[in-house]
């Protein structure tokens, strides 16, 4: 399994007040975002995965779910891709506290 630890966000700086949860990507509500934990996948798919944006600290937003609910797509480093929720449950992320204000963003 790939990990990074603690995030570190870049230009989006973990306050200490934080409470970091980390769940499979496949939680992720819609709208929301999270920030790239770990991926604990074969080495040939997580190997892909990283190709498209997937490594740690990478933020992500879950974009939308197909009408039966699987798969969902996300957007990463510029691109959007949709993903099994079986692939997106071995990807873990960090929630990001008080996302709801980030919306629209």
């Amino acid at each position: 399994m790939l990990q990074a630890g603690k995030p570190h966000l870049g230009p989006h700086p973990t306050p200490e007040s934080w409470s970091l949860n980390v769940i499979a990507l496949s939680e992720l509500g819609i709208g929301k975002h999270g920030i790239v934990e770990g991926l604990d996948l074969p080495e040939e798919v997580q190997h892909h995965l990283m190709h498209m944006g997937f490594v740690p600290d990478a933020r992500v937003l879950a974009l939308r779910r197909a009408p039966a609910g699987d798969p969902t797509v996300y957007a990463i480093d510029g691109m959007e891709i949709a993903l099994r929720q079986e692939t997106a449950r071995s990807i873990h992320v960090w929630i990001i506290p008080g996302d709801d204000e980030q919306e629209g963003s």
